[in-house]
């Protein structure tokens, strides 16, 4: 079965080809980030109005590089949620159309659980069961996966999600948008001696993520050192080595607990922040420890894409599952609410 997957539920257009016996055969990517970056963070109506100019486009690029042609495809997956309503709404619109127009079945795929099962992608890639962490712009969350769409959720943010925060932080020290990776250069130079930032909610029992303290502590140093003569370039280095290895350490924490809490030996991370070289480097050393593994998307993989959305919708569509005719996104959409598929046998 060849499936074409769309993913368009915030700043990047992905669009992917995935054969259910070759595997992915074609993917490419556009990043908005040139376009929100002037207003420090995604502007909902400008990433609409670029996923209308660039998903088609991206899609003949696709069928090119893979040698096939519409009439070849078999189904259509699209990214419904979560996301922003208006860039769902041109993905599933797309998507949609082009199954009607080619006469094969559409299915609208779960943004957060094409993040949880890209590391599938890969050719050594995790068995059931496993704790996964989805830590990304958006969302911060660890859930225990017994199969494709046995998820039990074990803890989540209560306010901002780490990629939120990482881009809150990034403001505070005048750094652009996204913030996650200026934080990571800057934190290199960083005097890991000089600030101990709190790691929130580490000390009390239970999952659950919290960084607006984190985002708070992290806004009171930056004004304390501007009060004591201005905010030189090594106060904003050590500040954002402070804020990462307080992030990084909340979550290895929260990890541990996890697997410990579940008794597996499996971890699975995705989402943008899991590209974050301090947070693989601190997971592989404590969890050898812990006798652990984790397995983690390829890195061109953990932002948003349509290889994702396509793997994800692959492994619904051989199961039976299609579009209703009165399907629609879903701007908050729990991945509790998914139907569940047997573990064993997946695409």
């Amino acid at each position: 079965m060849l499936i074409l997957g769309l993913e368009t539920s915030c700043d990047e257009t992905g669009v992917a080809l995935y054969d259910t016996e070759r595997g992915l055969l074609a993917h490419a990517l556009f990043s908005q980030v040139d376009i929100h970056v002037e207003y420090g963070g995604v502007v909902p109506e400008l990433a609409s109005r670029d996923h209308v100019r660039k998903t088609l486009p991206l899609v003949e690029e696709v069928l090119a590089q893979a040698g096939v042609a519409g009439p070849d495809i078999d189904a259509v997956a699209y990214t419904a949620g979560p996301g922003l309503v208006g860039a769902l709404m041109v993905g599933a619109t797309l998507a949609r159309g082009l199954a009607f127009g080619w006469g094969v079945p559409a299915l609208g795929v779960h943004h957060m659980e094409g993040h949880l099962l890209a590391p599938m992608l890969e050719e050594e890639s995790p068995d059931f069961p496993f704790v996964a962490l989805l830590v990304s712009g958006g969302h911060t969350q660890l859930v225990r996966v017994d199969g494709i769409g046995q998820y039990t959720m074990l803890g989540e943010s209560l306010d901002d999600a780490a990629g939120e925060a990482f881009d809150k932080a990034a403001k505070m020290l005048g750094l652009p948008y996204p913030g996650g990776p200026h934080i990571a250069r800057l934190a290199l130079d960083g005097d890991p001696e000089r600030f101990d930032f709190p790691r929130p909610m580490v000390n009390r029992p239970g999952l659950d993520f919290s960084f607006s303290g984190l985002k708070t502590y992290t806004l009171n140093t930056v004004e304390d050192c501007r009060a004591a003569g201005g905010l030189s370039e090594q106060d904003r280095c050590d500040i954002a080595r402070a804020f990462e290895e307080a992030v990084v350490a909340t979550l290895v924490i929260k990890c541990r607990r996890a697997l410990r809490q579940e008794g597996l030996k499996t971890l699975v991370i995705a989402g943008g922040v899991s590209a974050n070289t301090n947070l693989r480097a601190s997971l592989a050393r404590k969890l050898e420890r812990d006798g652990a593994r984790v397995f983690y998307p390829a890195p061109v993989f953990c932002t948003d894409n349509g290889a994702m959305i396509a793997y994800a919708g692959a492994q619904r569509l051989l199961a039976g599952q299609v579009d209703a005719d009165d399907a629609t996104v879903r701007p908050r959409w729990p991945m509790e609410e998914l139907p569940p598929l047997a573990a064993e046998g997946v695409a």
